[in-house]
């Protein structure tokens, strides 16, 4: 597998190394490094797969700045997804705050725990596992927590973080807001503003949540297997009151997916699945006050909606 190379990091200002926060205390380190990481991965004999989307952080330094970056805090209760060997899971759970990992892995699901206990002996208590694929958790599974999780905060598998990012958007209303790590691509798609090349319908869903904003780089050196390509961070807000009841939310998202399905056409052409025939579209978008000769990547989630309220 691919080792990181040596030297300073550009984005963090510092090489990937064991976490030395602790060192001349006589304590031992609370956070997992490169060594400590390899060790995990070799003891489970788990080696990083590109169909789970895993690459392992091995950067004490990154970790800490994700979580800060993140505004974690310990009144707060996270949902992490994909937590792997638990790199990111320990820089929450140092900060008090409750953890919930939701792992596909059952190797590093049965592990997580044990890695806590032993890295953070005061956070076990704190910290609990769901083994499921994210896109099969259900409202049952989130009803059976202690609490509904606040912040989602994940090193988001990179193959599916897209439909991850939705579906749990739309599963936990009680999310005030998050900080997730995709690559780089996809971020800057999630925090597009209409108009942009970047701009398409994860863009416009996303919003309807609240506003989206690049937090910050991320070197692929920090991660092991070093990936092929390069991550950023992208946090949200939740809005404080919601955009529109279930039923727009739906309508809204069926348009937005029906606009961007052929985003070269016009709307009065391309919305005719959901709205019905050039003359019904027409007459709707008119009445919400949307030119018909307008293209997909220029409105907003806000005209989406206008539009479904219109029909």
């Amino acid at each position: 597998m691919t080792q990181p190379e040596n030297g300073t990091d550009p984005e963090t200002g510092t090489e990937p190394t064991a976490d030395t926060s602790e060192a001349g205390t006589g304590s031992a380190p609370t956070l997992l490094g490169p060594a400590e990481v390899r060790e995990l991965a070799e003891r489970l004999g788990v080696s990083p797969t590109k169909k789970l989307g895993q690459n392992f952080v091995i950067d004490p330094n990154t970790v800490r700045k994700i979580v800060r970056l993140a505004g974690v805090t310990s009144d707060d209760h996270v949902i992490e997804v994909g937590p792997g060997l638990g790199s990111l899971t320990l820089g929450i759970t140092e900060t008090g705050a409750e953890v919930t990992a939701v792992e596909i892995d059952h190797r590093l699901a049965a592990e997580l725990p044990a890695t806590v206990r032993a890295m953070q002996p005061d956070a076990a208590e704190r910290f609990r596992v769901i083994r499921s694929d994210a896109l099969e958790l259900t409202a049952e599974m989130i009803a059976e927590l202690p609490s509904p999780p606040e912040l989602l905060v994940a090193n988001l598998p990179y193959n599916v973080s897209v439909p991850i990012l939705m579906e749990l958007l739309e599963l936990i209303p009680e999310l005030r807001g998050g900080l997730v790590m995709v690559q780089a691509e996809v971020g800057y798609r999630i925090a597009a503003k209409p108009g942009s090349k970047e701009y398409g319908a994860p863009s416009a869903k996303a919003a309807w949540y609240g506003p989206w904003r690049i937090a910050g780089t991320v070197s692929r050196r920090i991660f092991w297997p070093v990936p092929g390509v390069d991550s950023v961070l992208v946090g949200y807000e939740r809005l404080t009151d919601a955009r529109g009841t279930v039923a727009e939310r739906d309508l809204t998202f069926a348009l937005i997916n029906a606009a961007f399905a052929h985003r070269r056409k016009m709307l009065r052409q391309s919305l005719q699945p959901v709205l019905g025939t050039l003359d019904e579209v027409v007459a709707v978008l008119e009445s919400a006050g949307i030119d018909p000769t307008l293209r997909a990547e220029q409105l907003s989630v806000e005209d989406y909606l206008a539009i479904a309220r219109a029909r």
